[in-house]
């Protein structure tokens, strides 16, 4: 069995903000070279899959119709699935607000008409937020998030607060757990990412910058995983993990070595 298909992380793999990361397009070429199928995956849920093939587009990378996806898409899926009648009480950004209203959920402002909270990134996040859920959650409502990512790395170094700060703020105000995270590695991020690929998951590679999202997703699954050192780990954070990468390569230009090893 061989590999036909590659889900590839974003901001830190391909792109850091606004900047492509140096050999990110060549590596994403040198992919398509190797005949994969390729699913570009952002945990960052502001931007739906066809606005990220548009940025990517922007930035000077080869992104085709369909080739993307992110943690909003795979939270409006499970939205429809699981909770298409039920009044959403939403803490997060107006680009997924967005994607929600598109999927005709219903969206309320008010706490005690809520079925679901759902908890995502927003930089205007702050008090009102935690006090309305408080006054949402009992034991009746489905807590969400889009994604577990608690920073995300800034352009120019450093890292910013992600959707996981926020929706870890709401459990501690709330007193609980959310019931499902949505983003990678969860099990509905993986589905997606294999639906819209049309390839196995042991016949994928996944590349990111992180293990507990982009590899422990593809490592649970048994995808071939690929850990890029462009992104929020080093090689420290790899020695101190119990889960190890199949492969660590400086940056995604450098995935030649991975594919002379593994592409049949």
């Amino acid at each position: 069995m061989g590999i036909n298909g590659a889900v590839v992380d974003l901001d830190g793999t391909v792109y850091r903000g606004g900047t492509v990361l140096d050999g990110a397009s060549d590596g994403v070429e040198r992919l398509r070279s190797a005949g994969l199928s390729l699913l570009f995956f952002s945990n960052n849920p502001t931007r739906d899959g066809s606005r990220y093939v548009d940025h990517l587009a922007n930035l000077g990378v080869d992104a085709k119709p369909g080739e993307a996806c992110s943690s909003g898409d795979v939270t409006t899926r499970y939205l429809r699935r699981n909770h298409a009648d039920e009044e959403v009480l939403f803490v997060g950004s107006d680009g997924l607000r967005e994607q929600l209203v598109a999927a005709d959920l219903s969206l309320t402002e008010d706490p005690g008409a809520a079925d679901v909270l759902l908890g995502s990134w927003t930089p205007s996040f702050g008090y009102q937020d935690m006090n309305a859920a408080l006054q949402a959650v009992d034991e009746e409502t489905t807590f969400l998030g889009t994604d577990p990512d608690r920073t995300f790395p800034r352009e120019n170094g450093g890292l910013e607060p992600g959707s996981g700060a926020i929706i870890e703020s709401l459990a501690a105000t709330v007193g609980q757990a959310p019931d499902a995270i949505l983003g990678k590695p969860s099990d509905p991020a993986l589905s997606f990412a294999t639906d819209r690929l049309g390839v196995p998951a042991g016949e994928c590679l996944i590349i990111g910058d992180r293990l507990d999202t982009d590899l422990a997703m593809g490592a649970g699954a048994g995808m071939t995983t690929v850990l890029v050192l462009t992104g929020v780990t080093d090689r420290a954070d790899v020695a101190d993990s119990e889960g190890q990468p199949d492969y660590i390569v400086d940056s995604l230009g450098d995935i030649d070595d991975v594919l002379a090893a593994i592409v049949d």
